[in-house]
């Protein structure tokens, strides 16, 4: 008998893991039946992340120099690297500018009492980062040790020194053929490794699902549900309608063959809530079933996923007037551009790993004088939240691979 496609067995094992996750909730957190499903299935979902993390570090390390080292010429290799962080930018401002509209436009926390989170607020310390703090702490993040960045699994550090590798490669010609060769050899092998692990995705996804599902609190998604809403419908037009507009405008691709090509990556996404866990995933359905070039799947797809963040952006954003509105602070246009501006280096600042938003959420707050400690009033539904803004954050990069390729390819051509 043969099995169903990868596709169709994660678009299941995603399903069957939602249900049971109703269920289990349903039977209570004492129950015995629901205390050993959820032990199972964090046990799963653990090693199905781990693994994932396994093959990240060399993965990204072995990606961008290889496919630094394979733009040979230097004014292409500048070209992709402009496009890029252009298109990174660009798509960043879009989503906060959506996630701001929307907050204005429907005020969620308008009304609301703050009496309702004072236990919540009161038990939550908030740690706090200026922005000059922020700032200066995340350049010394770029440049490390190599060997205690790739110890520590530090994606960012990784990403700069394989780009000083690729840059070294490029201008050394056929000196360093040897190395390049070899790190090649390395990107085969990982990605060898990363379709081995994904034989296991199924049960991974559902595993991931049943305790998120399960251990959602339904009462406080009840009191938030405008402000749930709101971030909900906002995070999806710009996955539904904005990204595959761009995508359209520049490559002509429908929105149904980019989808059919990246499904993967967006429901590994969604169980992850991590964009870093999901770049295998992702570096995978792009060069494989999406035909972007290695080289530039290699740089843009790492890179993306530690600094490309509109789902991250639009949240922080979108949470910022929540709260002033809730507070009953009424923003001035020059406080509103503050959060903009704030939200979205924040964003190219957070770490790809679970509720990495919340981390940086607090420098966003501080910019307009709101209270840090507001942020436990999120932390009952910044799980659910995740899911969808991580999976924004990596069709972001999936579609910038893409638009980045096509815009390469037709200067070339010109």
């Amino acid at each position: 008998m043969k099995l169903p496609s990868l596709n169709v067995q994660i678009l299941l094992g995603a399903v069957l893991g939602i249900v049971a996750g109703v269920y289990f909730h349903g039977l209570g957190a004492e129950h015995r039946l629901a205390q050993a499903g959820l032990y199972t299935s964090g046990l799963l979902g653990t090693l199905f992340v781990d693994l994932l993390k396994m093959v990240l570090v060399p993965l990204v390390f072995s990606s961008i120099a290889v496919g630094i080292a394979n733009l040979r010429q230097h004014q292409q290799m500048q070209r992709v690297w402009v496009t890029t962080l252009l298109f990174f930018i660009g798509s960043m401002a879009i989503a906060i500018t959506l996630g701001m509209a929307a907050s204005l436009y429907f005020k969620p926390g308008v009304g609301m009492s703050m009496n309702l989170f004072a236990h919540a607020m009161q038990d939550f310390e908030a740690k706090q980062m200026p922005l000059p703090e922020f700032f200066a702490q995340f350049l010394h993040g770029l440049f490390m040790n190599p060997f205690a960045a790739l110890a520590q699994g530090n994606v960012l550090a990784v990403v700069m020194f394989a780009l000083m590798l690729g840059v070294a490669l490029v201008m050394s010609g056929e000196r360093f053929r040897q190395l390049h060769q070899l790190l090649q050899q390395v990107l085969d092998v990982t990605m060898l490794i990363v379709g081995w692990v994904m034989r296991l995705a199924p049960i991974g996804i559902m595993a991931l699902l049943i305790k998120l599902v399960a251990g959602q609190d339904i009462a406080m998604l009840g009191i938030l549900a405008k402000f749930v809403a709101v971030v909900v419908g906002t995070l999806l037009l710009h996955g539904i309608v904005v990204l595959p507009l761009i995508l359209y405008l520049f490559t002509r691709m429908p929105p149904v063959t980019f989808w059919r090509g990246a499904r993967e990556a967006l429901v590994t996404a969604f169980a992850t809530s991590s964009s870093s866990a999901t770049l295998p995933v992702t570096l995978r359905c792009v060069s494989q079933q999406l035909q972007v070039k290695p080289e530039i799947a290699g740089f843009v797809v790492p890179l993306g996923a530690t600094i490309n963040m509109d789902g991250t952006a639009l949240y922080e954003a979108a949470a910022a007037l929540f709260i002033a509105n809730m507070i009953g602070v009424d923003l001035s246009i020059a406080q509103q551009l503050i959060v903009f501006f704030t939200a979205m280096i924040a964003a190219m600042g957070a770490p790809g790993i679970p509720s990495a938003g919340m981390v940086t959420m607090v420098m966003v707050l501080q910019s307009v004088g709101l209270p840090a400690e507001a942020i436990a009033i999120l932390l009952p539904v910044d799980r659910l939240l995740d899911t969808l803004r991580t999976t924004m954050n990596v069709q972001g990069d999936m579609v910038g691979s893409l638009v980045v390729q096509k815009l390469v390819n037709s200067h070339k051509a010109g």
